[in-house]
């Protein structure tokens, strides 16, 4: 079963749009256009439900095995 997660590893600004991607398995650039374009037409009311959406939806708890930035070195 998919759960829809925000992305640890393909995040411009919460992870949102790359979590949909994957979730979809769609390209997540073509989320934030779409999610850009819709955000000028709705006069800002897809960004509001984006900050609600960043807000509720937990991050991926699996994106960061293969996030390289999590590595620590000693």
């Amino acid at each position: 079963m998919k759960k829809l997660y925000r992305s640890v590893t393909d995040k411009k600004l919460t992870g949102l749009c790359g979590g949909v991607g994957e979730y979809f398995n769609l390209d997540p650039t073509v989320i934030r256009v779409i999610t850009l374009i819709l955000t000028f037409f709705s006069v800002g009311t897809v960004l509001f439900i984006y900050l609600l959406a960043s807000i509720f939806i937990p991050k991926s708890p699996y994106s960061h095995i293969n996030d390289p930035s999590s590595y620590h070195y000693r």
